[in-house]
C-alpha cells in the first residue's frame, strides 16, 4: 500500500480503535432521541399527513449522525496530529495535498456512514423506515458526509488546540444542525422562520435525504441536490487550497 491508501487505512485505524466511543457512543444518543421524542410526540405529532412523527425523526437522526461524525473524524484527527506533532512525519512524505484530502476526506465518510448505518439499524426496533427513492438516500448521505468531512479539514488546519475545535462545533456545526430540520418539518413553522431555514444548507441535505425515504419533502430534491454539491465543491476546493498551501502546518 503507497500513497493515499497508507494514510486512508491510518485513519480507519484510528477511528476504528475506539470504535466504542466513535460509533457506539453516537448510535447509543440518536437511541436516546428515538426513545424521549418519539414516545412523548408520537401521538402529538403527524407529518406530511401521513407519517407518524418517529418514523420522520429517524432520516433526520440519521443525516445527522452521519454529518456530525463526517466533520469530527476529520477535524479531530488533524488537530489531535498538531498538538502531538506527529503531523511532521506526514509533511516529510512525498504525498500531495490530493492524496492528504482524499485520505482525511475518505475515512470521515466512512465513519459518518458507519454510524450512520448504525443508527438506521437501531431505529428499526421503533419504525420501519420508507425507502421510496433510495438512490436519493445513498446520493445525499455521500454527498453531506463529503461536505462536512471536508470542512472538518478545514476546521482542524484553523484550530491549534481542542478549545477552538470544540467552539467550531458548538457555535457552528450543532447549531446548523439541530435547526435544519431533523425534528420538525420546516413547513410548519411561521414563515420568517421557514425563510430563514432556507439559508440554512444542512435543511436541504437533511430534507433531500429524507426524501429518499418517504418521496415527499419541505423543498424540491433537484433544488437541495444542486445546492448541496455547490457548498460540497466550495469547501472542498477551499481544503484543498488550505493543504496545498500548508496553512498552519508549514510554519
Amino acid at each position: 500500500m503507497t500513497g493515499w491508501h497508507t494514510l486512508f487505512y491510518k485513519e480507519i485505524l484510528r477511528f476504528w480503535k475506539v470504535g466504542f466511543q466513535t460509533v457506539a457512543a453516537p448510535v447509543l444518543t440518536s437511541m436516546l432521541y428515538l426513545l424521549i421524542f418519539g414516545h412523548v410526540l408520537e401521538d402529538h405529532v403527524k407529518v406530511y399527513d401521513r407519517i407518524g412523527y418517529t418514523a420522520f425523526l429517524v432520516p433526520g437522526l440519521v443525516m445527522m449522525s452521519v454529518l456530525q461524525n463526517a466533520f469530527a473524524n476529520s477535524s479531530s484527527s488533524l488537530v489531535q496530529s498538531k498538538i502531538m506533532g506527529s503531523l511532521v512525519f506526514q509533511l516529510l512524505t512525498p504525498l500531495s495535498p490530493f492524496a492528504w484530502f482524499v485520505a482525511y476526506v475518505g475515512s470521515s465518510v466512512v465513519r459518518g456512514l458507519a454510524v450512520g448505518l448504525g443508527v438506521l439499524v437501531v431505529s428499526l426496533y421503533f419504525a420501519v423506515p420508507q425507502f421510496a427513492a433510495p438512490l436519493w438516500i445513498v446520493v445525499f448521505a455521500v454527498l453531506g458526509a463529503t461536505l462536512l468531512a471536508s470542512l472538518g479539514i478545514v476546521a482542524g488546519l484553523w484550530a491549534d488546540k481542542f478549545d477552538q475545535m470544540a467552539s467550531f462545533q458548538n457555535f457552528i456545526i450543532v447549531p446548523m444542525t439541530f435547526l435544519s430540520g431533523v425534528f420538525y418539518s420546516v413547513g410548519s413553522l411561521p414563515p420568517f422562520w421557514r425563510a430563514v431555514s432556507l439559508f440554512n444548507p444542512f435543511f436541504y441535505m437533511i430534507d433531500g435525504f429524507r426524501h429518499g425515504f418517504f418521496g415527499q419533502s419541505d423543498a424540491s430534491p433537484w433544488l437541495s441536490l444542486a445546492i448541496v454539491g455547490s457548498a460540497c465543491l466550495c469547501v472542498s476546493l477551499l481544503a484543498l487550497h488550505l493543504l496545498r498551501i500548508g496553512y498552519k502546518i508549514r510554519s
